[in-house]
């Protein structure tokens, strides 16, 4: 396989939004394209087949081979072959990583990838819960604190940030953080520094930071509740990971594959699935993606077949599905996450172009009366096309 020479890296650099230092290590003996990973027998397979062999991700660790490796062969569609080259471009550089999709499509998967196929592997992997911590406790949960900092501090705590030294930290529903803690994340990102609560002086920790979400980030940088600096510098790197109805051809061998783990793991005798299960969980919608699925073939093992039912979720399905008709008399679906997205940026377009007008097209005097930087500004305006009208001759620009 051909290795990642100086070239092959610049069109990471051009989106590295300057994240800080970046580091190219030397390690490329790990990608393995003739490896054979494929992690299920295509007998078990009733009315599907195994997708064509394809370079897999070779792990270092090999306790991780049956694992990660066996997992991310399943990725069988052109979608996720996308995500698997971004993945092994962005393994060795250091920069951060912006994974997004909707709940249950494997984001934590993806970085769990990059930390260990990458030079910090041997070093921690630790995952923080931004949305399952609240407000109070998360600060002290990233950044520690010290003894005696708050009413019940009886001794000093490490944070997850000095845990993961050296290593990997995933802000999982980064979307959800508090502005107050979003604007000391942006601090460490810039310069690696930060202070445990109630403490004095700067620690300085030298951590790759991977941030998910299954938010949509612009507009809550639109609507002013997320910061677009911090987004911008999370944003070096974007994985965006599809939902399991956009990559129906790997549905077999996901079922395949869960049928084989749970069965060990439950120790039941392992079923199959005949054409006719396997077609109704082709037909599925999966609002709950690949764990909706999992969930799924779990309640098969258990219950056994008669109680395999997919359309518990049919009414949740539809809404996940942009103006599907759900029969000829029916109203089509509505998003209403798309109905505020899209009012928002109209929103933010009739204000960016008011206050260009005002500044009479003086881009930079309009950033600060808007409040934003002179870059969000000509990012947002060409967002909005409003970087193709051409002002009036003879006014600023």
């Amino acid at each position: 396989m051909e290795t990642l020479g100086s070239e092959s890296l610049e069109p990471l650099k051009s989106q590295r939004n300057s994240p800080g230092p970046i580091t190219v290590f030397s390690d490329q003996e790990q990608i393995d394209p003739t490896a054979d990973a494929s992690p299920v027998d295509s007998d078990h397979i009733v009315g599907g087949s195994l997708a064509p062999r394809r370079p897999a991700l070779r792990f270092p660790d090999a306790s991780l081979a049956s694992s990660l490796r066996r997992e991310i062969a399943l990725w069988s569609s052109d979608r996720m072959q996308e995500v698997r080259e971004i993945i092994q471009q962005a393994t060795n550089i250091d920069v951060t990583v912006l994974i997004s999709g909707e709940t249950g499509t494997g984001k934590d998967l993806v970085a769990r990838a990059i930390h260990h196929l990458s030079s910090r592997r041997l070093a921690p992997y630790v995952a923080v819960n931004c949305a399952a911590v609240p407000k109070d406790l998360l600060e002290s949960e990233l950044f520690g604190h010290e003894r005696g900092a708050f009413t019940g501090a009886h001794q000093l705590k490490l944070g997850k940030f000095e845990s993961a030294n050296h290593g990997t930290i995933l802000l999982d529903e980064i979307g959800d953080l508090h502005p107050e803690l979003q604007a000391k994340l942006l601090h460490i990102l810039q310069d690696g520094t930060f202070s445990r609560v109630g403490g004095r002086s700067a620690m300085k920790v030298d951590v790759r930071v991977l941030a998910a979400t299954n938010r949509d980030l612009a507009l809550a940088v639109a609507t002013g509740r997320f910061r677009d600096d911090l987004y911008y510098r999370l944003n070096a790197i974007e994985i965006v990971v599809p939902p399991l109805r956009e990559r129906r051809e790997e549905i077999p061998l996901l079922a395949a594959y869960f049928m084989e783990r749970y069965s060990k793991l439950y120790q039941r005798d392992r079923r199959e699935l005949n054409p006719e299960m396997l077609n109704r969980l082709n037909r599925h919608q999966y609002p709950g993606n690949v764990r909706e699925l999992e969930n799924i073939i779990k309640r098969f093992i258990v219950l056994g077949s008669t109680h395999v039912d997919t359309t518990a979720s049919s009414l949740q399905s539809a809404a996940h599905q942009n103006n599907r008709v759900l029969d000829p008399g029916q109203p089509a679906a509505v998003f209403l996450k798309d109905v505020a997205r899209k009012a928002a940026r109209r929103a933010e377009r009739e204000e960016i172009l008011k206050m260009l007008e005002r500044t009479r097209w003086n881009r930079a005097r309009a950033a600060t009366l808007l409040n934003i930087s002179y870059r969000s500004l000509l990012y947002k305006m060409k967002d909005a096309g409003l970087d193709r009208i051409r002002p009036i001759a003879g006014l600023s620009v």
